[in-house]
């Protein structure tokens, strides 16, 4: 099999988990641009922000159509993880592959762990005594983690918007784009003058079949059970994240 139909068929898939999920699924880019196209981690990481990028810009701007998106919180929440997130991308040139790639593979652990929690279908609106540093430092984290490993989080994004901002989860999952997009573009941007050239004759394709997945997880999620979609996407993160351990430590 080509690169070229490689890099399509995990972009649609990684693009399908994204819109059925609402997160979680540029945890996989990295994993496929690694072991199936044959980037360095530090290569994947910065494509797999470039994905990121183009896929939750173009989420967004779906969901900003619908008016759940809030534009002023989100721009302060992301805000605080603009310089972590810009610190991080330089940082991450210098970091041994073998840290990558196993903090990586911490990270989808987590990630899959957090689906598999039971989740509240609704939750209080923001009010007054959430404190702005703990919003800050929220925000602050979550850029460190976009800018280090290339993943948009957010399967963290949902969830701190959630409960550090007391946000619905349609508003928290609209709003957390914002915030992915902002973070993946900051890392991004010092990551140019670190990084080598992106490969775009792969990632173009790459990116291309994620924003078209991305409609169409959409309309599976509307058809299929969302618990159901959880649960066998966290299993796949589980496995990936099993390998690429064994994988850092070898």
């Amino acid at each position: 099999m080509s690169a070229i139909v490689l890099a399509l068929t995990a972009g649609a898939v990684v693009g399908l988990a994204l819109g059925a999920l609402g997160g979680g699924g540029s945890v996989l880019a990295v994993p496929a641009l690694i072991y199936l196209l044959g980037f360095t981690p530090a290569a994947a990481t910065t494509a797999s922000l470039v994905i990121v990028s183009a896929t939750s810009l173009t989420a967004l701007y779906a969901h900003a159509r619908t008016g759940i998106v809030r534009w002023r919180a989100g721009a302060l929440f992301a805000a605080a993880g603009l310089l972590p997130a810009a610190a991080a991308g330089v940082l991450s040139a210098w970091l041994p592959q073998p840290i990558l790639t196993g903090a990586f593979a911490a990270v989808a652990a987590l990630a899959a762990v957090n689906m598999l929690r039971p989740r509240h279908a609704h939750a209080h609106e923001p009010t007054s005594s959430v404190r702005p540093s703990r919003a800050a430092g929220t925000g602050a984290g979550l850029g460190a983690l976009t800018g280090l490993l290339g993943v948009g989080g957010g399967f963290l994004a949902v969830p701190a918007l959630v409960t550090v901002l007391g946000f619905e989860m349609r508003a928290a999952v609209g709003t957390s784009l914002l915030v992915i997009s902002t973070n993946s573009l900051a890392s991004l941007a010092t990551r140019g003058a670190t990084a080598g050239g992106i490969d775009w004759t792969l990632v173009g394709p790459f990116t291309g079949a994620a924003i078209l997945g991305a409609w169409d997880g959409k309309r599976l999620a509307a058809k299929a059970g969302g618990a159901g979609l959880q649960r066998a996407f966290a299993a796949v993160l589980l496995a990936v994240a099993a390998f690429m351990l064994v994988d850092a430590l070898t």
